[in-house]
């Protein structure tokens, strides 16, 4: 385990793991408030996040940012978004199960840091890495589970909803149970 946030990203930022650091343009490490109690785990990121170094900013990270600040959250002050895979895979497949291993170090250390209180998995893959490898993502999003002490969620992707519009307003419910799932807590 890290001792500190910055070692942890200086780390990360030189990572050669595996073979996605040979196409990558940037490190995606991660984007919010590290004191934050809710962290949003996607899968990895794309060609946008790739150029930037941040993590969904093309038009699902728009769909993203409009569904969170329905419900009163925000990247810049009380959310934390990650990734399971810090580079970009080639052509925006799926991460490789062998690229995920490389890389699920950086977010484990990245959760110890934070210690979150909800987890959301944004999508099949990382709900699936995170959460359980058998979770049927379109039953089961916006279900609670309990892992390990932390309230972990499902939800659609962003980028899924974007390619089918009509799964929007069942990933928007997931929200607002997340919502609800907050103020039960009273973690904000």
């Amino acid at each position: 385990m890290f001792e500190s946030w910055e070692s942890l990203k200086d780390n990360c930022m030189k990572c050669k793991k595996c073979r996605l650091c040979e196409t990558r343009t940037n490190v995606v490490f991660g984007e919010g408030n590290p004191n934050s109690k809710i962290m949003f785990i996607g899968e990895g990121p794309g060609e946008n996040e790739d150029l930037q170094g941040r993590p969904f900013v093309g038009r699902s990270g728009k769909l993203l940012d409009k569904m969170l600040n329905a419900v009163d959250l925000y990247r810049e002050t009380n959310i934390y978004i990650a990734n399971i895979v810090k580079c970009r895979p080639p052509q925006n497949r799926d991460p490789s199960i062998e690229e995920q291993e490389c890389c699920i170090d950086w977010l484990r250390n990245q959760t110890l840091l934070i210690k979150p209180k909800i987890i959301v998995c944004l999508g099949r893959i990382a709900a699936m890495k995170i959460i359980n490898p058998d979770i049927k993502i379109t039953k089961e999003h916006g279900i609670f589970f309990e892992k390990n002490g932390i309230i972990m969620m499902p939800t659609l992707h962003p980028a899924a909803l974007l390619r089918n519009p009509s799964q929007k307003p069942g990933a928007f419910e997931d929200f607002l149970k997340l919502r609800d799932k907050i103020k039960e807590l009273q973690i904000m």
